[in-house]
């Protein structure tokens, strides 16, 4: 008596991989578009919370303002998270103030 005797007829089994459901896109989401995870956005883009949600925004380029966070997952306390600077680029307190100014304000800047 082999195993295939204690099917049923007519029943087939099912596949390994169950398809994606059909709220997550198949495509790389572009700016502005809803986003679980920074691999759900388009080359250049992150996954950054915008209010209660997440959304597809711009990795940060030379000279615009990101924010430093002094402690480890203070991340997720922001409303409206910034993505990271672009590679090659770090974010730290601006240089070309000057003298006596203690502005706060940090840009992306190279290495």
């Amino acid at each position: 008596h082999g195993a295939a005797e204690l099917e049923e007829p007519g029943t087939e089994a099912l596949p390994r991989r169950t398809p994606a459901p059909a709220w997550i896109p198949t495509t790389k989401g572009e700016e502005g578009d809803l986003c679980l995870r920074s691999s759900d956005c388009a080359a250049g883009l992150c996954c950054a919370r915008h209010f209660w949600s997440k959304m597809c925004k711009p990795v940060l380029r030379e000279g615009q303002v990101c924010t430093r966070h002094r402690r480890k997952g203070s991340h997720g306390l922001e409303i409206f998270q910034r993505c990271h600077c672009a590679e090659g680029l770090a974010c730290r307190l601006q240089r070309e103030l000057g003298p006596g100014d203690t502005s706060r304000l940090h840009t992306c800047q190279r290495h």
